[in-house]
């Protein structure tokens, strides 16, 4: 189930959201001081936590919440998916659901970051992907 996100939801997004980002970018960036000093679960959560980032989260949530879409107006600012939960259609799900709800017409991404370039040019049209 897809569904916007409340309070209750806050210690599992910045779980996902940290573990995630060290998965994706600690190789990528190689900043041992920011992925393991500043990237943590509890400062995520506080950022997180304000109202105004909050309501434009959604969760996909099978009893546990297993991924997250975040969008500002027309652009899909955040997609993660919990590591363990990957390869399950839940990203796809989430894009979809955007697409279907929302007036997204934008993302981007990180040129090394290659897996998530391949997931959004198969769900998501490629000539609305930049590559950063």
């Amino acid at each position: 189930m897809i569904r916007r996100a409340t309070i209750d939801d806050i210690s599992r997004i910045a779980e996902i959201l940290v573990f995630v980002k060290r998965m994706n970018y600690r190789p990528i960036f190689q900043n041992d001081d920011y992925s393991f000093g500043e990237l943590q679960v509890f400062t995520v959560a506080k950022k997180y936590k304000k109202p105004d980032i909050l309501k434009n989260i959604l969760v996909y949530d099978e009893g546990i919440v297993k991924g997250l879409i975040h969008i500002e107006e027309n652009e899909i600012v955040e997609l993660y998916v919990d590591y363990f939960f990957q390869s399950q259609g839940i990203g796809a799900a989430l894009i979809e659901y955007a697409k279907e709800k929302y007036p997204v017409t934008f993302l981007w991404a990180l040129e090394k970051n290659v897996n998530a370039i391949r997931f959004y040019e198969k769900h998501f049209s490629c000539n609305k992907t930049k590559k950063v």
